[in-house]
Parts: C-alpha cells; sequence; structure tokens
C-alpha cells in the first residue's frame, strides 16, 4: 500500500512539473500546469483503478495551508487601509456578479436554486494569488490601479471568509434554510472572542517564541490544527478554523516570518489540491460541459470586468485607470475552487459542477493573464469602448495657465518632497494627479493640481510643455515614463525632465529616450547613508541631528497620512 501511494505521487508530481513548465513557457501561471496534469493524467487512474483517497487528504491539507496564509494576511488592522472606493466597488462588483452568474445559471442553463448560488458565488471572487504575482512581475503594486484591485481582492476575502462559514455549518446536515440568526451570531461570537485572545495573548505568546525559529514554526503549525480541530468539533469544517487561525495569528509581529516558513509547505499540499481538480475535468465529460464552461468563462471574462468599470467610473477615476482594474479582476479565484469543491463535499452540488467550474477557472486564467501582462496594448485596441466607463465632468474643460516654470505629475510619496522643493525655488508649479481623493486633498490646502492621466495624450497636448522649465514624474508605470518623455522632447527640448524607474534596464531606457536624469528610489536610500557615513564617520551629534530631521520629516508625512512606503498613489 505504502509503495503504490508513493508511486501515485511520483507520477502525478512528474507529470505536473512537465506541464507546468510547459505552462510557464507560455506565460501562465503555474496552477495552470497542476490542473492539466490532472485532466491528462485522469484517464490513467481510472483504466487502473487507483485510489484517490489519500492524495484527497493531502488535497484538503493543502485548502488548510491555503487558507491559514491567507489569513495570516488578513489583519483587522488591514481594512484601516482600504479606501472608501475599494470598499464599494468590491461590494457593488460582487453582488452584481452573483446576480447575474445566478440568473444565468438557472434561467440559461437549467440549474437549481442552489447550485446556482454556488455558481454565482463563484463568479465574484477573483484570483489573490495570480493577480498580486502579475502586480508584482510587472512592479504595479504601488500604481493605482494596483491598489484599487488590491484593496477589491481584500473584500472578496473577508466575503468568502463568511461563504465558508455558511458551508462548513450547513455541512453538518443543517440545511441553508436551517442557517439562522443564532447560528450565525453564534459563529461570529466565537470568532470575535478568539480575535480578543488572539489580540492580546498572541503576540505576548510569539515574542518568547521567536527567540527559536524552529519553534516558532512548531507553534504555528500547532495553532493551525487546534484551531482547525476546534471548528471541526463546533460544527464548522477544518478549512473555516485554519483561516480563523491565521487571521488571529497575523495580528502577531511575527506573522510575516510565519507565513514565509509555512509557504513551502503550503505550496506542495496546494499542487496536490490543484491536481485532484483536474481529475474531476474527465476528458470524456469535457464535451458535456464545455458549452456551460465556456458561458460561465465569459461571465467572469467580460461582464465582471464591465461591472467594476461601471463601479470605477462612478467614483471619478479615468477610463485607463477602470480599465486596468477591471481586467486585472476578470478571472475565476482559487478561492471559487475551493468553494465549490466543499459543496460537493458536503453533498449540495454534483462533482459535474465543480468540473464545469474549473474548466471555467482553467479559460479565464489562462486568457486574463495575457491581458494583465499585456493591459496597455488591450486598453489602445479598447480605447473607444472604454470612454463609455469614464465620467463626462472627468473632461470637462480643464482651467490650465498658459506658463508653469514646472509640473509634477504624480503626487506620491516621492512627490510630497519634490513638491516641498517647488515651493523652497519658488517656482510656478502644476501638480497633475489621476486619483480623485488626491486631487480632492490638494485643493484643499490651495495647491495648484489638475486631474489627469499622464498617459492621456490629449491631456500633455493641453499642457504648456513648450514653455515649462522642469518636468517631475514620480509615476512607477514604464510606458507612461516613455510617452511623457517622447512629448515634452519633442515640445520642449531644453526641458530638465525627471522620471522613475524600478529596475536598471528601465533606467537606461530612460536615459536613451533624453531622461535629465532617472530616479531609482531603491538605491539613492543606500547611496545617502553611506555618504552620511564618509561625512559623519562616528560623530554622535551629527547623527543625532540627521534622525531628529528624520522624525520630524516623518511626523509630517503621518499629518498628511502617509504611513506604508511600499503603498503609493500612484
Amino acid at each position: 500500500m505504502t509503495d503504490q501511494i508513493f508511486i501515485q505521487f511520483a507520477v502525478l508530481l512528474t507529470v505536473a512539473f512537465v506541464v507546468s513548465y510547459i505552462a510557464r513557457a507560455f506565460k501562465q501561471p503555474l496552477v495552470i500546469g497542476y490542473i492539466l496534469a490532472g485532466i491528462i493524467i485522469s484517464p490513467f487512474l481510472i483504466k487502473y483503478g487507483v485510489s484517490t483517497e489519500t492524495i484527497k487528504i493531502f488535497s484538503q491539507f493543502g485548502i488548510a495551508f491555503l487558507l491559514f496564509i491567507v489569513g495570516l494576511h488578513l489583519n483587522p488592522k488591514v481594512i484601516k487601509e482600504i479606501g472608501t472606493a475599494s470598499l464599494f466597488i468590491g461590494l457593488g462588483q460582487m453582488i452584481l456578479t452573483f446576480a447575474l452568474g445566478f440568473l444565468v445559471s438557472m434561467f440559461i442553463l437549467g440549474f437549481g436554486t442552489i447550485t446556482s448560488a454556488y455558481i454565482g458565488v463563484a463568479l465574484s471572487f477573483s484570483s489573490t494569488i495570480i493577480i498580486m504575482k502579475l502586480l508584482s512581475d510587472k512592479k504595479q503594486l504601488d500604481s493605482l490601479y494596483g491598489k484599487l484591485s488590491i484593496g477589491i481582492l481584500i473584500i472578496q476575502d473577508l466575503a468568502a471568509i463568511a461563504v465558508l462559514m455558511v458551508i462548513s455549518y450547513t455541512s453538518g446536515g443543517v440545511g441553508f434554510g436551517g442557517f439562522g440568526i443564532q447560528s450565525l451570531v453564534g459563529g461570529v461570537a466565537f470568532v470575535l472572542i478568539l480575535c480578543l485572545f488572539g489580540f492580546f495573548i498572541i503576540p505576548k505568546i510569539t515574542r518568547g517564541i521567536a527567540k527559536n525559529q524552529e519553534l516558532l514554526f512548531l507553534f504555528s503549525l500547532t495553532w493551525a490544527f487546534l484551531m482547525a480541530g476546534v471548528f471541526s468539533y463546533i460544527g464548522f469544517s477544518i478549512e473555516v478554523g485554519a483561516l480563523v487561525a491565521g487571521v488571529i495569528l497575523s495580528t502577531s509581529p511575527y506573522s510575516i516570518e510565519i507565513s514565509a516558513k509555512i509557504r513551502p509547505l503550503r505550496d506542495f499540499f496546494l499542487i496536490i489540491f490543484f491536481i485532484i481538480l483536474g481529475l474531476g475535468v474527465q476528458l470524456e465529460v469535457v464535451s458535456g460541459i464545455i458549452l456551460n464552461a465556456f458561458i460561465l468563462a465569459a461571465i467572469a471574462l467580460i461582464f465582471k470586468p464591465i461591472i467594476i468599470m461601471a463601479f470605477t467610473a462612478v467614483f471619478g477615476y479615468t477610463k485607463r485607470t477602470n480599465f486596468l482594474v477591471g481586467s486585472t479582476l476578470g478571472q475565476i479565484s482559487e478561492f471559487s475552487l475551493i468553494l465549490i469543491a466543499l459543496g460537493v463535499a458536503v453533498g449540495q452540488i454534483s462533482p459535474q459542477i465543480l468540473a464545469t467550474i474549473t474548466l471555467a477557472g482553467i479559460l479565464t486564467i489562462a486568457l486574463s493573464t495575457y491581458v494583465i501582462i499585456y493591459s496597455q496594448k488591450f486598453y489602445e485596441m479598447f480605447g473607444v469602448i472604454v470612454n463609455f466607463f469614464e465620467k463626462k465632468n472627468v473632461r470637462k474643460e480643464r482651467e490650465i495657465a498658459k506658463r508653469y516654470d514646472a509640473i509634477l505629475f504624480g503626487y506620491n510619496r516621492i512627490g510630497f518632497s519634490v513638491l516641498k522643493s517647488l515651493k523652497k525655488i519658488k517656482k510656478k508649479y502644476l501638480v497633475v494627479d489621476f486619483n480623485p481623493d488626491t486631487v480632492t486633498d490638494l485643493q484643499k490646502f490651495k495647491i495648484p493640481v489638475l486631474y489627469g492621466d499622464a498617459y492621456d495624450s490629449e491631456l500633455l497636448a493641453d499642457l504648456p510643455l513648450d514653455k515649462v522649465e522642469l518636468v517631475v514624474s514620480t509615476i512607477p508605470d514604464k510606458e507612461t515614463s516613455v510617452l511623457l518623455i517622447e512629448t515634452v522632447k519633442a515640445m520642449n527640448p531644453k526641458a530638465i525632465i525627471i522620471v522613475r524607474a524600478h529596475s536598471i534596464d528601465d533606467a537606461m531606457e530612460f536615459y536613451k529616450k533624453g531622461a535629465t536624469y532617472v530616479l531609482t528610489a531603491h538605491f539613492l536610500g543606500g547611496e545617502y547613508v553611506s555618504k552620511m557615513i564618509e561625512d559623519y564617520k562616528a560623530n554622535e551629534k551629527e547623527y543625532t541631528k540627521e534622525r531628529e530631521g528624520h522624525i520630524k520629516m516623518l511626523m509630517e508625512r503621518m499629518q498628511k497620512g502617509q504611513r506604508h512606503p511600499e503603498v503609493e498613489s500612484n
């Protein structure tokens, strides 16, 4: 028996590696390779009568570890960081996408009420893992659309917790009709008690344990399994217990370190989970579900982004920001697959629905990956259509002076310092930003500001770039920087152009395009410290002066609402 299990895993992992390697060559997420590996190998497993019970147990571990790590990144304090726009866009998108998925499933595809509800929920969520990875690769986590997308994903994750609790409770033989207010209040009350315990007690425990890394790792696993067991005992699922365990442990100052240590375990078990999903999509049944899968995929790929763009337009964002946020969130989530798998496990929906959603998930993840990677090209292709998703007053008559000495594109944490310098040298300046909240804040302080997107050629044509002396852009987007450099150089070759780059390669390209100076923030900090050491050596008084000046600057930024250097507005 043991030999058979090892042989099963050897075959599964070998196929998964080969298929994932090919998927990676086509710039696809590895999760696609895992699922396809399961689809490819399923006929052989069925043919030889191989039992998948052991593998299913491992896949359940994968779900639990995934939810545990998701919980570790859902610190209750993060709710304060979610903007009003992300909150309402996230809630509105989930409600409308659920309604659309529910109605299509019931009246077009002919599914029952419970099944249609599951499908509607599944279509409402977007993939946190894939979006975070692709935004990180594109260096867009600190962009405006990246920040909005992450805020919406957090709202979705919080909603997923509630849905998981409902499903796990009904798994104990209680139907949805029996899941009353008393059950809900009891579950929420228990979670709140645990959160209070985590807020006051867990940090003290981990502070003492963290001195020994192996002990911290063991405690993390113990806590995860303990909470999973407790939740299973009181009528919920181990998945909900693992998720809540992560949320409670997120209040620890060592949550990031714990997450890093757990991740390898999660990745291994998660591979098995996605392979199991693939095993459920048997090739002989694909022909019977492929049409439904395409219809559901179309909702996630086309209609969900349209819903999101409509909501972002209401909040006054530019058409480009609206398109980037919508296209980023146009796929089915790994959470969706987990929820459907749980629905099958508790007997509320059929395995065929899991196969359908899995196939739809493959389609949406594969296609949306290319849309995210080449988002700028897709935006240019559909620019005319996207015009409908922009408020008319966004492009109202711009009040622009005939001359400015300096124009600052992007008022973020870097722009804050640049603006102070422009005030000191008494230059007539203008700030251009495409975040409506930022524009409103600057207007309150009587700072000359214009709402607009630096990538908008119409905006650049309206600005008096032919007379400007200094152009500074803190926007991290490469395409925007290239367009800005080329436009300014064409209109005013003598202008000083300062732009920002994430990498050395981008910086060198900007210099070739004609940038006067390229800001590489990651390197300048080290250069400044090294110069301090050279100038001050071991002179404590000089370091004290620097310290006092730094504290003063940090306090000033905090008063402006700036707390996290790694999360910017542009």
